[in-house]
């Protein structure tokens, strides 16, 4: 790549004048003053973003950093409560790691987050990348930080032939090597910016790229053809039966397992998920408690790894088995899985 550092001189730039401005952003203006990124909020903000988008993820984090503003308020919440405040983001994994990572920087670290990669890195649920970014972002550390954005922009940058994942190793080494001492972390955010705003996945604003000059994707005229795509294996579909048990205004939910998909997280009673359909008899069968259970259709809901078919069964459970009896209007707290079954159930409405 010719002249580096007047690439990064341009994209700097443009990061300087056309930064977004997000709830756990330091802008580049407050930070050349001298304000420096906390480390929790920007932790905070990386783990809620994993999968998710800045308009999902950035009333959760406002409501997060108002409840518990530091690390250690937050790792003095039960686990419940937190996976009740984590509800709607997904990927719930995310919020047992967080708890565990706000626990060891309480307790082991006096509620100061490392300031280095290796340092955060040995945080319990703390990756590489989040490592890379806190150490960048909040503590200005020369570190390479890549995420799917930065991915793409390196991928037309250098007309990267090698599709992805494949090309992953690839991208990660071209990223690092614009890397420098220099504002590492506005260096980090200007690519983020650069890949949300203008290097879009479909239609990229080219003629509004500060380093379009520099750019081999765009010298091919396709440059929305890379990164490179392997096709997708087909997502596996599993069945399962949901069951919607109701006492009055109240509906029963079940706490479920630690470990697993939706882990610890309250939702309603279920069969087990497998690969072939539930037939009526099957479902009545696996029913949390006997009741007159009546069947109410089914709804679809995609996973990262499968697609689930969830039958949805309901009755009246005046005096039936050990249940967490919630509310009808508290259930919007649910996974949105469950949200789904208990719309079909027409207890929501």
């Amino acid at each position: 790549m010719r002249d580096m550092p007047a690439l990064r001189s341009s994209l700097l730039a443009w990061y300087d004048r056309q930064a977004r401005d997000l709830a756990w952003r330091v802008g580049p203006a407050d930070r050349r003053g001298g304000v420096r990124s906390d480390p929790y909020r920007v932790w905070l903000s990386e783990v809620m973003l994993q999968q998710t988008t800045v308009p999902h993820a950035t009333p959760y984090f406002l409501s997060f950093t108002e409840r518990w503003p530091t690390v250690l308020d937050l790792a003095a919440v039960e686990d419940g409560e937190l996976m009740g405040a984590w509800a709607g983001l997904g990927y719930y994994a995310r919020a047992r790691n967080l708890l565990a990572c706000a626990r060891a920087v309480a307790g082991q670290h006096g509620g100061v987050f490392p300031d280095t990669e290796d340092g955060l890195r040995a945080l319990p649920g703390v990756g590489a990348y989040t490592a890379a970014a806190v150490a960048a972002i909040a503590f200005d550390r020369q570190a390479n930080v890549v995420d799917g954005n930065i991915e793409r922009v390196m991928a037309r940058l250098f007309a990267v032939e090698t599709p992805v994942p494949d090309a992953k190793p690839e991208l990660k080494s071209l990223a690092g090597d614009l890397v420098t001492a220099e504002r590492p972390g506005d260096w980090a955010q200007a690519l983020m910016d650069l890949g949300a705003t203008v290097c879009r996945p479909k239609s990229p604003l080219c003629d509004l790229c500060p380093i379009s000059d520099w750019c081999e994707g765009r010298k091919t005229g396709a440059p929305e053809t890379y990164p490179r795509k392997t096709k997708k294996a087909d997502r596996p579909r599993r069945y399962g039966v949901a069951y919607l048990l109701t006492r009055g205004d109240e509906v029963a939910l079940v706490r479920r397992p630690p470990r697993g998909l939706l882990g610890g997280m309250l939702g309603l009673p279920t069969s087990d998920w497998r690969s072939a359909p539930w037939s009526d008899e099957e479902a009545l069968a696996a029913g949390p408690t006997a009741a007159a259970w009546r069947d109410r259709g089914a709804i679809e809901h995609v996973f990262t790894h499968f697609s689930l078919t969830l039958r949805v069964f309901a009755a009246d459970g005046a005096n039936a088995g050990d249940f967490v009896w919630t509310p009808r209007q508290g259930l919007g707290a649910l996974p949105s899985v469950f949200l789904k079954a208990a719309l079909a159930g027409e207890v929501l409405v």
